[in-house]
């Protein structure tokens, strides 16, 4: 087969649903809901783009399930169906091309800037490293009630989403919100049920996924975002994730998306070789290896070999070539794509019709080292495309890094910074 052909593939779940390509939009944070955290009319039509794009499956970005804890500004939160009529118009308008849409829901834990939450909880009472405590308050250890009330709030918004005619939901389980927060030795250092193995670690999310399972029936699609690792001493590693993702195969969850890091240290965003050498670790990068686009194809291989469901890897697909080459390695069966999405939302579409695609997406710079290197600026610039979008406008890959870079010194001036590249967590 060429590489039209196998990128145009259908995927059947193991609960039947039909995916009608191998592309699949990653959950990026659009920062698109009102001020008071509701869905607006910019989330419908900015997934039409992507739905007449030819997206087979979209994942919206993370809705949050608490209202008191945020992972940003203009988040959407689903807590109740005051907002059912528009989040019906949203899957409405992201299944209009005969594509898929499945929720991404997610607490923050920890994870949340001071500006938003004085109160923010997390397994245990471990801040941030040093740097980041002016961002991010230490938060405290969550009750045995905390932990009932997150798991009922997960479920209540995947029913929620259900009724809304979304056709699945994904639990954030990466980049160090809650569910990573329990997963890791580092954040997790409970003496209870809920700490200490692995196995007591992965409780909450196990505990997560059946809860929305009994919430929503058999039928309804499930999964999750996942890192490989958390590249942090002490941290989440891949032998952990290894026994989450069997555990959860093993449960009936229908797809896992691979990705890796946390805000602390963010492979989503600059990839994991670069963390490997953060963590002054001497990791051997084959040259077939450099070859490869996407960031996390060896540990799904590896993944592989110990399960059967869907494998969903994101972060550095540039090629059709290399797209393809990753799917017909059987490393994975569906190719996530984010950033490129934001600057080329027909880029599905050219790829079927045959095109030889190489995106055009490339590091936006400013010249200012600070900005750039905390990557700021760059995913404000991203943000900008989609609220574009949002808009019915055209996304402006002309676009200069200035504009962003005064969006970012706005946001430092009147709302605190503080660390957003977890808003477009992969590249």
């Amino acid at each position: 087969m060429n590489v039209s052909q196998i990128l145009g593939q259908s995927l059947t779940l193991p609960n039947g649903s039909v995916i009608p390509n191998r592309f699949a939009k990653s959950a990026l944070s659009e920062t698109l809901g009102s001020v008071d955290l509701r869905v607006t009319k910019a989330l419908p039509k900015l997934y039409q783009r992507w739905a007449e794009g030819g997206v087979g499956l979209s994942f919206t970005g993370n809705v949050m399930i608490d209202r008191r804890h945020l992972g940003e500004p203009n988040n959407v939160v689903l807590e109740d169906d005051r907002d059912m009529d528009m989040l019906k118009a949203w899957a409405r308008a992201a299944k209009s091309n005969g594509g898929l849409v499945w929720m991404q829901l997610n607490h923050p834990g920890k994870q949340t800037p001071k500006m938003l939450n004085k109160d923010p909880m997390s397994p245990s009472a471990i801040p941030f490293r040093k740097e980041m405590q002016a961002f991010f308050g230490t938060p405290r250890a969550m009750t045995e009630d905390d932990i009932q009330d997150c798991i009922q709030r997960f479920a209540n918004a995947a029913a929620l989403a259900k009724e809304a005619g979304f056709d699945g939901v994904q639990i954030h389980g990466a980049h160090g919100y809650l569910v990573s927060q329990f997963l890791s030795p580092h954040h997790n250092q409970r003496d209870d049920q809920w700490g200490g193995s692995i196995e007591n670690r992965m409780r909450f999310v196990v505990e997560v996924y059946k809860a929305m399972r009994a919430a929503t029936g058999d039928n309804f699609s499930i999964g999750i975002k996942m890192n490989s690792a958390d590249f942090q001493r002490g941290g989440f590693d891949e032998n952990d994730a290894a026994t989450v993702a069997t555990t959860l195969a093993g449960l009936g969850i229908d797809l896992i998306e691979i990705s890796g890091g946390t805000y602390e240290t963010p492979a989503m965003a600059q990839g994991s070789e670069h963390h490997n050498k953060k963590l002054k670790k001497e990791v051997p990068v084959k040259e077939s290896t450099r070859k490869r686009e996407a960031y996390f194809l060896e540990f799904a291989e590896m993944l592989r070999s110990k399960v059967d469901v869907p494998l969903m890897v994101t972060g550095g697909f540039r090629t059709s070539e290399g797209m393809a080459a990753a799917l017909e390695s059987g490393a994975c069966d569906l190719v996530g794509l984010g950033r490129p999405l934001c600057v080329e939302p027909d880029l599905v579409n050219r790829i079927l019709a045959g095109e030889d695609f190489t995106s055009v997406v490339q590091p936006i710079k400013t010249g200012v080292k600070m900005i750039d290197k905390m990557a700021l600026m760059e995913v404000s610039w991203y943000e900008r495309q989609l609220h574009r979008m949002g808009k019915g406008k055209a996304p402006r890959r002309q676009d200069q890094g200035f504009w962003s870079l005064v969006d970012v010194l706005w946001l430092m001036t009147y709302r605190g910074i503080f660390n957003r590249v977890g808003r477009l967590r992969v590249s």
